[in-house]
């Protein structure tokens, strides 16, 4: 169980591998890997700036992360997101949980995805021709989230 917030890129393959090293009690591997798009919202986008507070962010990542152990049956899992200039087609993100079977995994993964992407403390701000823009949590990403409320939360 990891969570790594960091500047530098990542492999993916590598980082996978790690995971499953010398492990015989996982049955299902998910991970999704997230890119900087050069487009959104009908404008280019030529560059995205994430910042984030260290420490503050770590904990909160380790928190939901703790979160879908607690949920899921997960022999595995990992968080890491990038802070920084960024350019479009660069990785942004990735997530990845193991469990002995697949739906535990896919639905952990899923999970964890939908609070990165509207309740990670992360600041990003989109370089377009017409000047920079933050970027807002949009409705969608609230109503994804809104799914894994649990009753009388």
């Amino acid at each position: 169980m990891a969570v790594r917030v960091q500047r530098e890129d990542f492999d993916l393959g590598a980082e996978l591998a790690a995971l499953r090293a010398g492990r015989s009690d996982i049955g299902a591997l998910v991970s999704f890997t997230g890119l900087v798009r050069g487009a959104a919202g009908g404008a280019a986008i030529a560059a995205m700036e994430l910042e984030h507070y260290p420490g503050m962010t770590e904990r909160a990542l380790a928190a939901i992360e703790a979160e879908a152990r607690a949920r899921w049956p997960l022999q595995a899992s990992l968080i890491i997101h990038r802070y920084g200039a960024l350019t479009p087609g660069e990785q942004i993100m990735m997530v990845a949980t193991a469990s002995p079977h697949r739906q535990a995994a896919f639905e952990a993964a899923e999970f964890l995805m939908d609070y990165l992407k509207s309740r990670a403390p992360f600041w990003k701000k989109e370089a377009t021709p017409e000047g920079g823009r933050w970027v807002d949590a949009r409705d969608t990403d609230e109503a994804a989230l809104a799914r894994w409320a649990r009753p009388g939360a």
